[in-house]
């Protein structure tokens, strides 16, 4: 069973993760915005990281409860949970409009 402090790191670590992988995509569109196309792709790889850190230790956080109810869910657990949906929702629709300004800027 996973301790307190541990779970409390570990949720911790999901936020941050899940945060910078949003940070960077919205970076990446206004930087699409701005026709700053040089940086555009380099933000994407860094959300992208950062979006697989998130899903590795939200991952981790399902292996210890092992569908048993072993770690509990709590309202930071939950606000953890929010964080890497709409990371993830974000990071999506950001790449897709950063392809409309990728055609619209080419013509």
């Amino acid at each position: 069973m996973i301790s307190g402090d541990e779970l409390e790191a570990t949720v911790m670590e999901l936020i941050i993760n899940a945060g910078e992988s949003k940070s960077c995509a919205m970076e990446a569109l206004n930087a699409a915005k701005a026709g700053k196309w040089d940086e555009v792709d380099g933000l994407l790889t860094q959300s992208l990281a950062a979006s697989k850190k998130a899903h590795k230790v939200q991952t981790a956080l399902i292996g210890m409860d092992e569908g048993e109810g072993k770690v509990p869910v709590n309202l930071i657990m939950v606000h953890a949970q929010d964080h890497i949906m709409t990371a993830m929702l974000a990071k999506e629709m950001i790449e897709e409009l950063i392809n409309i300004h990728r055609l619209l800027q080419a013509k």
